[in-house]
């Protein structure tokens, strides 16, 4: 099989690792479109040899052609406008340092070898593990039948009688090391990445495969319960004096139902943490009055339990906050697609609260409760939710996914309700992570090192290298930013729900560069020509705004560097971003309306970049009066030229 075609098949914790590999140096879309043909060049000597390497970029550039070909063919659009894109920034960056490209990729398919390889001594691991359980079971098995048809005299009974006792007690050594395994690491594991994914980052997996294990393991500790019981059998027909059955079997029977009391408890989980069905993307926090879902599951998957648990839940038990709705339900097998033993609770509400902190900063656990009886043991089994916050009005909502991001960000304790009490410090590093999985999210593109980079100098100030960099709760959410009414997560927030509900099309193709400082956006516009432009956010606008720079000569044939005021959401609800974009115009020296947006950055035709997002029957009437006035109106949308 294909390299790329098994790392498809990774874990997701695996594919988390696989999405690092891959920038704007070497784009994932590429590594995809062109596979086979990667996979079959030898990057590593054309690393090294720059005759070779460019005779392998050259070709690159070719299947890059051909691959364009087919995709119109297929009159894929957007796969069209991506590889081109690709190629003009390849061209751009490599063309005359092909060894360079050569390198990157050779090192990429070195990771993805590295990655291949551990994922599957991981799997094998395990899988060795329970092998091995279930070898020392046989033995046990056959030891055991041996004694109990076998004669001998009363040395040969007690030394087969010792031997028995040895190997169960190192079967169920193994069986311990096998469970810390499970439910210290693997679901440890689950449980941390799914922290991860409800703050934005890569999905998580499912559980069916430790569902599978545990399962399995609990089978197994059931089946040695009983060969302990039978041993009491071989004691109560003849034992001896110094008899090793009765010196070891209540501590074998002790710690055998040990383990799977403690194995029941760790396979009760919260598989989908409370969210609002309004706010997918939000997981964690829920209104007052408003219905919110969440679901459980036991990972031990007996058939026998099915329709035999009932699960309570509640909140807070102790701060007497209540939730209405149907808050007991039985598990059962039948409501899950893959007959996990479930429940799920979708019409939760919670009542309303009073907050000893402010109120986007009130944690709360959502408590799972049961009770197991099965083969004689009562088992009581408990979970939590992770910590959620509880608004009472949807304006508190920005600050309040902001705990919920800073929580999940810093720690994987799983009920520290007093965190906000004395919250610790994040760094850059962790934060830019973390603003990135808020576009990723929900859109197509996560942020690049150069808008990561624009962000950080708004967070703590010019700075060479901002990793490792501190960043207080305060600054993140609380505090102003310098010279601005209002704090960095809302002015971020705010861009957030513009980019998701209005100009989304345009930034999953690329088009909006975003984050950008002035003095960046000079350095890369001023040597473009004119009618160059680009698009980025405004830093003034609490709400969220975006605006377009570009490139125009005075009458002397001096660059000068322009740019409009911002549009808010409120103009936007009127006309698309595109359309304002195309019909654009300003009066030039000779009082001709002209449009000074010619080409996107770095040199993609406007028409092309938005005609696509025009409606047909959209004709701008546009009139603009001479730049120099400073106000230009469009369709009763006020417009400010500023002058750089």
């Amino acid at each position: 099989m294909a390299q790329w075609n098994q790392l498809q098949q990774l874990e997701t914790r695996y594919l988390e690792q696989l999405y690092h590999l891959y920038s704007d140096s070497f784009p994932m879309e590429l590594r995809q479109f062109l596979a086979p043909w990667i996979e079959s060049q030898d990057w590593a000597y054309a690393a090294n040899k720059e005759s070779h390497a460019t005779l392998v970029f050259h070709n690159l550039l070719g299947e890059i052609d051909q691959q364009y070909s087919r995709f119109l063919q297929e009159n894929n659009v957007l796969y069209q406008h991506n590889l081109r894109r690709i190629k003009q920034h390849l061209q751009s960056k490599y063309l005359e340092k092909p060894m360079e490209i050569a390198r990157i990729v050779a090192r990429c398919l070195w990771e993805e070898q590295r990655l291949l390889q551990t994922a599957t001594t991981a799997q094998q691991d395990m899988e060795q593990k329970m092998k091995m359980l279930e070898n020392l079971q046989d033995d046990f098995d056959f030891n055991y039948k041996t004694l109990k048809s076998a004669g001998g005299s009363k040395v040969q009974r007690f030394s087969v009688l010792q031997q028995i006792v040895t190997e169960m007690a190192g079967l169920l050594s193994a069986m311990d090391f096998v469970q810390k395994n499970l439910t210290d690491e693997e679901l440890a594991d689950w449980k941390r990445r799914q922290q991860i994914a409800c703050i934005g980052g890569p999905p998580n997996i499912c559980l069916d495969r430790l569902e599978t294990w545990i399962t399995s393991l609990a089978e197994s500790q059931l089946q040695i319960r009983q060969q302990i019981k039978k041993l009491e059998e071989l004691q109560q027909k003849v034992s001896y004096k110094g008899d090793p059955i009765i010196q070891h079997r209540p501590a074998l029977e002790e710690k055998i139902v040990d383990l799977f009391r403690n194995l029941m408890k760790s396979a009760f989980v919260v598989e989908r943490q409370p969210c609002m069905p309004m706010h997918p993307d939000r997981p964690l926090v829920i209104k007052t009055g408003v219905q919110f879902t969440t679901k459980v599951r036991l990972l031990v998957k007996f058939p026998e339990l099915n329709y035999q648990l009932k699960i309570k839940v509640c909140i807070d038990n102790s701060r007497k906050f209540n939730i209405l709705g149907t808050n007991t339900k039985v598990m059962n097998m039948e409501e899950s697609n893959n007959g996990s033993l479930s429940a799920e609770f979708k019409h939760l509400v919670s009542s309303a609260i009073t907050a000893s902190l402010i109120v986007t900063e009130e944690l709360h656990l959502i408590t799972f409760e049961t009770e197991v009886y099965h083969q004689g043991l009562k088992i009581d089994l408990e979970t939590h939710s992770l910590p959620v916050v509880v608004i009472s009005n949807i304006c508190q909502m920005p600050n309040a996914w902001a705990s919920i991001l800073w929580y999940n960000m810093l720690t994987n304790h799983p009920k520290n309700v007093n965190f906000f009490t004395k919250p610790p410090v994040g760094t850059w590093d962790q934060v830019a992570e973390v603003l990135s999985w808020q576009f990723s999210s929900t859109t197509k593109r996560g942020l690049t090192i150069e808008q990561l980079t624009t962000l950080a100098e708004k967070l703590l100030g010019p700075c060479v290298n901002y990793s490792g960099c501190q960043i207080t709760w305060a600054k993140f959410c609380k505090e102003n930013m310098a010279g601005k009414g209002f704090s960095f997560w809302v002015w971020l927030d705010n861009i957030i729900d513009l980019v998701k509900k209005y100009i989304l099309a345009l930034w999953n193709e690329g088009y909006i560069m975003g984050f950008i400082s002035k003095e960046r956006e000079r350095a890369i516009l001023s040597p473009k020509p004119p009618g160059t432009f680009l698009l980025r956010f405004s830093e003034s606008s609490k709400e969220g705004g975006i605006t377009f720079t570009w490139v125009e000569k005075d009458i002397n044939g001096k660059t000068q560097i322009q740019s409009v005021e911002p549009y808010t959401k409120q103009q936007l609800n009127s006309m698309s971003f595109a359309e304002i974009i195309m019909g654009y115009k300003i009066m030039d020296a000779t009082n001709i309306l002209v449009s000074p947006l010619v080409y996107l950055y770095p040199e993609i035709p406007k028409e092309e970049a938005f005609g696509k997002y025009c409606r047909p029957e959209a004709q701008p009437d546009t009139e603009f009066p001479d730049p120099g006035c400073g106000e230009c109106v469009s369709r009763n949308i006020l417009f400010s030229i500023i002058l750089f």
